[in-house]
């Protein structure tokens, strides 16, 4: 068997797996045999009723957070050459956080809030853009761009800062620290929709464009003789990065070490061509994701955040993929 198609075997393997076992898990649990009737409509009854409104919505949108984050993540890493890049390179998460913490402190309806949150990712980047724009010539454009969004995203921190300490410590705070720790706890399937849109669309660039960002990782002259307009090209990229992490960071708050884990995890599979390491990042950022939010919800009688499990999870992971690197073995 081939690499390619070992990797997506267990790629495969594993988001199936993380399917059913979410499905099945729960405080209500579903018998794995059960599934099939449930699917197709055949069963009545409490576990219906479970597995219609509240568990199958919850697996959706883990799926969707865990594709587009890994998805941006593997982009990034691409398009900057930088095994580091997440995210929240370009300060989107710490975007999306501030304008989800302004609207929980001007008391608005949590529908509002995942629109701030989105609003606030994508002002986020065109800060950075222009910001790396006014210092243009001074270096690296790529260094450049990747140090406006540190720190543009140090001072979206410092104001996020300053909004839970005028926040209403009894009501407001509570909200927003719970926000900032990651959740899908109450995600609904209006929710879902609203951010499907975006991040599918924002998923679907990247994957479009993987063949002309897999030059990119040679350098930019090597780009450019190739035919590549490098500027053009990392743009759209970059854009469409950002609209599937504002998209499903509006919805399930701050998580967290999947776009910078899950491409490793993948690179190690599959190896570190663009070509088969987005749609790989894809399905195992899901599956990841999927697994990490039944563990969440199951593992005792109080909700675990995400963003708390996916550190804990992520930190030894990373350390562990370095390791390997640092070997040789990735």
């Amino acid at each position: 068997m081939s690499r390619a198609a070992l990797a997506w075997a267990c790629a495969s393997g594993a988001l199936l797996a993380a399917v059913l076992a979410a499905l099945a898990t729960g405080r209500f649990p579903i018998a794995p045999a059960e599934l099939p009737a449930l699917l197709l409509g055949r069963a009545e009854g409490p576990a219906a009723i479970v597995f219609w409104n509240v568990r199958l919505p919850r697996v959706a949108a883990a799926l969707l957070v865990g594709a587009a984050l890994a998805t941006a993540g593997a982009a990034f890493q691409g398009m900057f050459r930088n095994p580091l890049a997440s995210p929240d390179l370009l300060g989107v998460s710490a975007g999306a956080a501030l304008g989800a913490v302004l609207g929980i402190v001007l008391g608005l309806p949590v529908v509002a809030i995942q629109g701030m949150a989105f609003l606030g990712g994508i002002l986020a980047v065109g800060g950075v853009a222009a910001l790396a724009g006014l210092v243009r010539g001074q270096g690296d454009p790529m260094l450049v761009l990747v140090l406006a969004g540190i720190v543009l995203g140090a001072l979206l921190g410092a104001g996020i800062a300053l909004l839970k300490v005028l926040a209403d410590p009894y009501n407001q705070l509570p909200a927003i620290t719970f926000w900032l720790l990651g959740t899908l706890s109450g995600a609904t399937r209006a929710d879902i929709l609203a951010a499907a849109a975006p991040a599918l669309l924002g998923m679907a660039g990247l994957l479009l464009l993987r063949w002309r960002l897999n030059l990119l990782t040679l350098g930019e002259d090597e780009a450019r003789a190739l035919g590549v307009e490098t500027g053009r090209l990392r743009l759209v990229a970059i854009a469409c990065a950002t609209l599937a992490t504002a998209s499903v960071t509006a919805l399930a708050g701050a998580v967290g070490w999947i776009g910078l884990v899950v491409p490793h995890m993948s690179r190690l599979l599959g190896g570190p061509d663009l070509r088969r390491l987005l749609p790989l990042s894809l399905v195992l950022g899901a599956a990841f994701l999927l697994a990490v939010d039944t563990l969440a919800r199951s593992a005792g009688r109080v909700e675990v955040p995400l963003g708390v499990l996916t550190a804990v999870l992520g930190t030894p992971l990373f350390l562990w993929l370095l390791a390997r690197a640092g070997r040789g073995g990735a």
